[in-house]
């Protein structure tokens, strides 16, 4: 399962990356371009702290998981405020396209999520 959801990340990120850079060349140029690159490097940390949250709590109990995902998501929310706050005073990236990369990229890893936890194999009870 994880293999199938390093994968599919991989994709989202690739087309994540090719059509950002392509819509952003297209709207703002290079301004567009760094938002889009900037876009998608957030995109690629935000899904690989939750592939990093699943490698680290195979075989945890649901309370480590819940506790490890939720410090992950705290981490995320820090590091994108941080990010924006350095970049609020820069002028060389088009703030729209770093949002709508970053907006698509949030959308589509929830999906990736979502279907991963859809088809996995898990007992609706314990013994």
């Amino acid at each position: 399962m994880l293999r199938v959801a390093l994968r599919d990340t991989v994709v989202l990120l690739g087309g994540l990356a090719i059509v950002g850079v392509a819509v952003g060349l297209a709207v703002a140029r290079t301004a567009g371009l760094w938002g889009a690159v900037i876009g998608v490097l957030l995109a690629g940390f935000f899904c690989a702290t939750t592939i990093v949250s699943m490698l680290r709590t195979v075989g945890s109990g649901p309370t480590a998981m819940a506790a490890f995902v939720m410090g992950a998501w705290i981490v995320k929310m820090i590091v994108l405020i941080a990010v924006l706050a350095v970049l609020r005073s820069h002028e060389f990236f088009n703030p729209y396209v770093l949002f709508g990369v970053v907006a698509v990229g949030a959308i589509g890893s929830a999906l990736l999520d979502y279907r991963a936890v859809g088809r996995s194999r898990v007992p609706y009870v314990q013994r």
